[in-house]
């Protein structure tokens, strides 16, 4: 949720460095410290307690700084401080140092949390001494929710809460902190309840810029919630901050790359790809200043201040992942593969510099979003090797794969209706169903299942019962307006699997759907008709608004062959050419196919020789490709993994002898 700025608390840097004249030479460590060691009780006795207590931290600094780090010397430097008797600040610090470097640099988590403890109680009863205090509770809270002791954090942060807010720093870092772990555990509503605390003591404090942070982390949660009640009110306030505010340079346009994210998002989440557009540039902008600002990393006047979003780096690929969201709606593909190939070079940097969690979850979702462009680019089988790249991502962090279990059946299902794999897409989108909570992915993914369905033609009792509870005439479940556009869509292309599109009265009301006057309403046409020819209205209508490309492309070429099979050519040819230089221009490879088989037809049908053999000759290429490309795919062990539908990911999979699915079915 947020990242603190470096503060000299002595637990990374052990507070070392500040203190100590600028002189100063460990030498030889080994010998120095052997002999400091050998006459320490008696230097105990005649001189000041400071010097062999900073000549340990020296020592115990310069093995954490070694390269590679020499952590057990360092924890022996720190340890042997106790050796001397030192005065409770002394002790207090050197616990919370102890328990901080066996905390982030080993294993041995039940020693660093007994440090920590006495870290916290003993500093409690040191007047002023609120930074250990504060360290130690935060880093414990960190460790118990490392090994799932939840209920013992909240109530150590609860407590370092109520007692630090003569402290602005540290009772806005623990209010976040706190928020975070609720929101981790999916109660946003205390969460929302906490950021909100926050907002308003930073108020109080005269923290404007801490005021918009809280403000727009309660604004990520509401829209996290779907409260969009709350959400919009709230946004505009956090924009009048923003604007208002006047600051480091840095600070302001990170908080204006939040604000511009969580509007960007919330259109994106709303399907609306072409209403987006101006935010969208905007941070775009924001990002590029951004880059050319110098961090000087001058510490605000105000401790309520000492924080930030997130790095620059970060903000960067967030960027960079929000541009590949919106590509891949609007179907701007090789655009999306541009960014996605930028923000994967840009995090593998990096992640060779910086451990923290957020990157993996980025990348992850950046190889969901490139994922499902080679699926419609027709690059099946680097699709499936980047799903297994995902799993192996998930392989290594348990909360990963919780969040992103769903998702990742998900893209199995669509891989397998790629391949023709319709039982194993079925029970890829079941599994996905059932791990998932969110409801426009819900939606998405009921959509596409109606489609397997449709496909296999004898689901009749199951796809009626899906395509209830995704009606978009009647409680649509999500305001997705891409969504809602493609629930009209499968509902025609069910009409048209069904041959209800059969009467010479249908093609005059189909031939308005292209046309850009107001639609007319022939109530004489049959219901069945009547209803077909109104889920496609809707679609076209809905995909163009927001300029939906491929939703566009489908509907068009589904127009193309109706009419064809109704023997009106010119009107195919009118919507199949539209269609074909849409789907060039995407790339979308299925709709390539299906519009160069239409394009032959009709050009023979027509007599246009030329065109027909120029046609004939696309579908032939586009076939070869996907060929091709189907038996690279299934010939990959990572094939395998459309028979898993339970547990954590498989972690070897195991080649088979060659594909075994077929290309019948993409036409």
């Amino acid at each position: 949720m947020f990242h603190e700025k470096a503060m000299d608390s002595g637990v990374y840097t052990l507070g070392l460095r500040p203190l100590l004249d600028q002189n100063w030479q460990p030498g030889s460590p080994a010998i120095a410290l052997k002999n400091l060691l050998l006459s320490g009780k008696m230097a105990s006795n005649v001189e000041a307690p400071e010097r062999w207590y900073l000549a340990l931290l020296g020592f115990a600094e310069h093995f954490r700084t070694s390269s590679p780090p020499k952590i057990r010397l360092c924890v022996h430097c720190l340890q042997a401080v106790f050796q001397f008797k030192p005065p409770q600040r002394i002790e207090a610090r050197t616990h919370l140092q102890l328990g901080s470097v066996l905390y982030h640099h080993t294993k041995n988590s039940e020693l660093a949390r007994s440090h920590l403890e006495k870290a916290w109680f003993i500093s409690q009863q040191v007047p002023q001494f609120e930074d250990v205090k504060f360290e130690a509770a935060s880093i414990l809270s960190e460790l118990f929710c490392q090994q799932n002791l939840v209920d013992s954090a909240k109530p150590l942060l609860r407590k370092a809460i109520q007692i630090s807010q003569q402290t602005p720093y540290w009772h806005c870092r623990l209010l976040f902190q706190l928020a975070q772990l609720h929101t981790l555990e999916k109660d946003l509503v205390s969460a929302c309840d906490l950021l909100g605390v926050g907002a308003e003591y930073a108020r109080v404090v005269g923290s404007e810029y801490t005021r918009a942070l809280f403000l727009l982390s309660k604004g990520m949660l509401l829209l996290m919630e779907r409260k969009l009640g709350e959400v919009h009110p709230l946004l505009t306030l956090c924009g009048t901050i923003v604007e208002n505010w006047q600051g480091n340079p840095i600070q302001k346009e990170s908080l204006r790359v939040f604000f511009l994210v969580l509007q960007v998002t919330h259109y994106l989440d709303a399907g609306q790809v072409k209403s987006v557009k101006p935010c969208l540039k905007q941070l775009q902008q924001c990002i590029q200043t951004i880059s050319t600002l110098h961090d000087d990393e001058i510490l605000p006047s105000n401790p309520a201040d000492l924080f930030h979003w997130l790095p620059k780096e970060h903000m960067c690929v967030l960027v960079y992942l929000v541009t590949v969201m919106h590509s891949m709606q609007a179907g701007y593909l090789e655009k999306a593969q541009k960014y996605t190939d930028k923000a994967l070079m840009q995090l593998e940097k990096l992640k060779m510099l910086d451990c923290s969690p957020i990157l993996s979850t980025f990348q992850v979702i950046l190889l969901e979003h490139i994922i499902m462009c080679r699926l419609v680019t027709g690059h099946k089988a680097t699709a499936l090797q980047e799903i297994s790249q995902v799993c192996q991502l998930c392989q290594q962090s348990p909360r990963l794969f919780t969040n992103h279990a769903a998702q990742l059946h998900t893209l199995l299902g669509l891989y397998c209706i790629s391949v023709n794999c319709m039982d194993n897409a079925e029970a890829q989108f079941t599994t996905a169903l059932r791990l998932t909570t969110h409801q426009e992915l819900w939606t998405y993914i009921v959509t596409n299942l109606a489609s397997v369905y449709i496909r296999e033609g004898n689901r009749h009792q199951e796809l009626y019962s899906l395509l209830e509870r995704i009606n978009p005439d009647h409680n649509f479940p999500v305001s997705s307006h891409c969504l809602r556009a493609a629930a009209f869509y499968i509902r025609g292309l069910l009409s048209f699997f069904q041959g209800r599109y059969n009467e010479a009265k249908y093609v005059q009301s189909l031939a308005a759907e292209c046309d850009p006057s107001p639609f007319c309403t022939s109530s004489h046409l049959p219901p069945p008709l009547w209803s077909c020819r109104r889920f496609l209205r809707e679609t076209l209508k809905m995909s163009n608004a927001e300029d939906l490309n491929r939703l566009t492309a489908c509907s068009l070429v589904l127009l193309g062959h109706i009419f064809y099979v109704l023997g009106n050519h010119r009107e195919s040819n009118n919507m199949v050419v539209p269609a074909m230089q849409l789907a060039s221009k995407i790339p979308d490879m299925s709709v390539q196919l299906w519009s160069s088989a239409l394009l032959k037809d009709l050009n023979k049908a027509l007599g246009n020789t030329m065109d027909a053999h120029e046609a004939a000759q696309m579908h032939q290429n586009f076939s070869q490709q996907l060929l091709q490309d189907h038996i690279a795919a299934c010939s990959l062990p990572e094939h395998n993994l459309i028979s898993w539908t339970d547990g954590p990911p498989p972690v070897q999979i195991q080649a088979q002898n060659g594909p075994t699915t077929s290309l019948a079915s993409l036409l």
